[in-house]
């Protein structure tokens, strides 16, 4: 699988998050941001498997990637 596959497999499994986060409520979400949260926990072990990917953004839960909001802007990200 190349790069670009990946990426695009991944670009729309966050969009899909979005959409579900947006009927909970969440309206300025963006796929970006999404990403960032599930990232995030691969920052020092580098990416898993496909599988565990699809797994990690799809099974994302509000709650956690609030959390995840917060804290990041407690560190001084941009948003």
């Amino acid at each position: 699988m190349s790069d670009q596959e990946l990426n695009e497999i991944i670009e729309s499994l966050c969009l899909s998050k979005v959409e579900e986060f947006i009927l909970l409520g969440y309206e300025h979400v963006t796929g970006k941001d999404i990403w960032d949260c599930v990232s995030d926990k691969y920052r020092k072990t580098g990416l898993p498997s496909l599988h565990q990917i699809v797994n990690d953004i799809l099974s994302l839960k509000s709650t956690a990637f609030m959390n995840w909001m917060t804290i990041s802007m407690y560190r001084g990200a941009q948003f």
